[in-house]
């Protein structure tokens, strides 16, 4: 009955022991995944801002400038990418529409991100383009890698149209959360004026027959979870000019926008409940099911050799029973 219940508990150790490489390297790329049709929207702001008044091409201090972005998944693109890419992929129509404290718009920039569905990796396909301009990315962009490292990722910039590092500047604690801290600078450059104009009649085109061109600089900063790869917290402290041209009537320069750009708090309390309950999910699969099925086998293993050992330990003999001899007659 023992060697029976050892062969059992062996049986048993076994499968726990051999599910614990699996559950890390085979079920977790295939289940940590985004899916492909994630909505997601948030919203920023920057308070005592300088906005351009396209009226009198003057700058002024507003009291706060509202920045909503939107990432849509859609779906239907990414199967179709998928058929000739080989892997699980996500197509984001993303867009940042930028307004005034009087609600009106200021910018409205689409973009469409496509990445591999677990990594976050760049897929390049028909259609990866930052307001109607094909791009091709290079590095990551809205979101880190599932288990994030502590190093520096190269991050592309929808402004410049370029990927450049994005610094890992060290763990903090964010509202309970263990976070990775990433600091990314991009100096003043030269960049595309959006395509949609707050102005009627005003378009790039217009603009680029003056001779006034748009500069942009900004230092980016988020707080990653780093199990999810999401971050929790962003700030961007951002400032862009229009310079030269006949358009500023002779001046060098004029600010276009200059701000201290963060999330809004009711978004940052509804991300970082989101993470937190992500966060457990992902370690269910890294961490807590495969190290819990390796010490479960190992245990099983151990008892299994007990019962073992014990079915072969021979038995004590069985008392014998000792009977005095008959006396002897005559």
């Amino acid at each position: 009955m023992r060697r029976k219940a050892s062969l059992v508990l062996l049986a048993c150790a076994v499968f726990c022991t051999a599910l614990s490489p699996l559950l890390r390297w085979y079920a977790f790329p295939r289940l940590a995944r985004i899916p492909a049709n994630q909505y997601q929207d948030m919203v920023l702001e920057a308070k005592d801002a300088t906005l351009l008044d396209y009226g009198t091409m003057r700058a002024k201090k507003v009291p706060k400038v509202t920045i909503v972005q939107t990432l849509k998944g859609n779906v239907e693109a990414a199967e179709k990418i998928e058929k000739t890419a080989g892997r699980p992929v996500v197509v984001w129509d993303g867009l940042s529409y930028v307004q005034g404290p009087d609600g009106k718009m200021v910018s409205s920039i689409p973009e469409r991100y496509i990445f591999d569905a677990h990594s976050q990796d760049p897929v390049h396909a028909t259609g990866e383009a930052v307001d109607g301009d094909p791009v091709k990315r290079d590095g990551i962009e809205f979101k880190w890698p599932f288990l994030t490292q502590k190093r520096d990722y190269e991050y592309f910039d929808a402004q410049t149209r370029t990927t450049n590092p994005i610094h890992y500047k060290g763990t903090r604690n964010f509202r309970g959360l263990p976070v990775y801290f990433f600091e990314q600078t991009i100096p003043w450059t030269k960049v595309p004026m959006p395509k949609t104009m707050p102005v009627k009649g005003i378009t790039p085109e217009s603009v680029a027959k003056t001779g006034t061109t748009r500069w942009y600089t900004t230092v980016r900063r988020f707080w990653v979870e780093p199990v999810t790869g999401a971050p929790v917290y962003g700030q961007e402290i951002h400032k862009e000019e229009l310079r030269g041209g006949t358009l500023l009537g002779g001046r060098a320069g004029v600010t276009a926008f200059a701000g201290d750009v963060k999330m809004r708090e009711d978004y940052i309390e509804h991300t970082v409940a989101l993470v937190k309950h992500n966060r457990t999910l992902v370690l269910m699969l890294t961490s807590y099911l495969p190290w819990g099925s390796l010490i479960l086998g190992l245990l099983l293993l151990g008892l299994s050799l007990y019962l073992e050992a014990r079915g072969r330990r021979p038995e004590d003999p069985a008392p014998t029973e000792t009977t005095e001899p008959e006396p002897v007659r005559a």
